[in-house]
């Protein structure tokens, strides 16, 4: 009888842990399918200088848990508009400083009506080209970012001549990092987070951190975390891309098509918690693809690959053999064995894109 008890208890231990495990797995699903469906899941409004918001009518929209706002864009404005400006006349100098002025006074004022809002707060550096460490002392005075909100870097691409390098990007994250205690989280678009996942090795501190994913699609499976992120921060799902009269994923009441709307597949209040981010990621163990190929005389080659994670550095090497019964001889053998890094490839990344 104490056996059989013991029998039974085991099967529901094992049911329950069955049952668990379809549990997570219907949740990871659901993150990345129509998450903003999910009426539990918090929406993220995010806006620059451009964007038209009526608040009192945005605010009716209970769903919306925070709000981010561009702070910075690149190198700071001119103050005194003498010396050379870059081919640039001394009267449009001044025309930007002023409406640097203006734009920071309407971040403040964002800020200040979210806030009192109860919305949690975020604000982005839209990165250029140019010095890291100046854009990233631009970015801390101008947002001035307090414990409790969220800071992020964007690169929009992996062009260097258009937008901030990623070698760059290292070093404004690490500055910040220096200067707040805290690394901001990454904004970027699936092109960009496809090209650091697969480089990950390379670009070490930029995949650490937290994601904020923007892809302008209802389902991401199969394509996001292509082997690098387990899950993304935020996903901005809407915008000018895919938002018009007749359609759009999600409308945020007192503002135009063109804001741009994201989700966290989680609650308001869990959200919060986490909201300030600030931390790297895990590092992600290397993944190592090793090749071995062989050609007997005139039969056709032999290949095979697999790919294994390590939990620890290896030492990449290479290896090459060759035998033969005598020159000319049909039976001569020639075999080599490949261990590289994979640099073209790792585990979820797309096939179709």
């Amino acid at each position: 009888m104490e056996k059989r008890g013991i029998s039974i208890i085991g099967m529901i231990l094992r049911l329950a842990v069955l049952m668990g495990l379809t549990f997570a797995a219907a949740n990871a699903r659901a993150s990345e399918v129509e998450p903003w469906k999910e009426r539990r899941n918090a929406i993220i409004v995010d806006a620059y200088e451009l964007n038209s918001i009526d608040w009192e009518a945005m605010l009716k929209d209970k769903r919306i848990a925070g709000f981010i706002a561009k702070a910075s864009d690149g190198l700071p404005e001119s103050y005194t508009c003498t010396g050379d400006h870059g081919g640039d006349t001394v009267a449009h100098c001044r025309t930007m400083w002023r409406k640097y002025a203006v734009s920071r006074e309407l971040y403040q004022t964002r800020r200040m009506l979210a806030r009192s809002h109860g919305l949690l707060w975020g604000a982005y550096h839209l990165a250029r080209p140019g010095n890291p460490v100046d854009q990233a002392n631009h970015f801390i005075d101008f947002a001035d970012p307090r414990d409790d909100e969220l800071m992020v870097l964007d690169i929009e691409g992996i062009d260097p001549e258009k937008y901030m390098s990623l070698e760059d990007a290292a070093i404004f994250a690490g500055h910040v990092k220096a200067r707040t205690g805290r690394y901001p989280i990454l904004y970027t678009n699936h092109a960009t987070a496809k090209h650091i996942a697969a480089n990950r090795f390379k670009h070490r501190l930029l995949s650490r951190l937290p994601l904020w994913y923007a892809r302008y699609k209802p389902d991401i499976r199969k394509v996001f975390p292509m082997g690098n992120w387990d899950r993304y921060a935020l996903w901005q799902f809407s915008s000018a891309h895919n938002c018009g009269k007749k359609r759009c994923p999600y409308r945020v009441p007192g503002t135009l098509d063109d804001i741009d709307v994201n989700v966290a597949a989680m609650s308001a209040s869990a959200l919060k918690s986490v909201w300030p981010h600030g931390a790297l990621l895990p590092e992600k163990p290397p993944v190592l693809t090793v090749i071995a190929s062989a050609t007997v005389g005139t039969i056709p080659a032999l290949n095979a690959n697999a790919t294994a994670t390590l939990s620890r550095p290896l030492v990449i090497s290479r290896a090459e053999a060759e035998s033969g019964s005598g020159a000319g001889a049909d039976a001569t053998v020639t075999g080599s064995i490949a261990v590289r890094a994979a640099e073209a490839r790792l585990p979820y990344q797309s096939e179709r894109r």
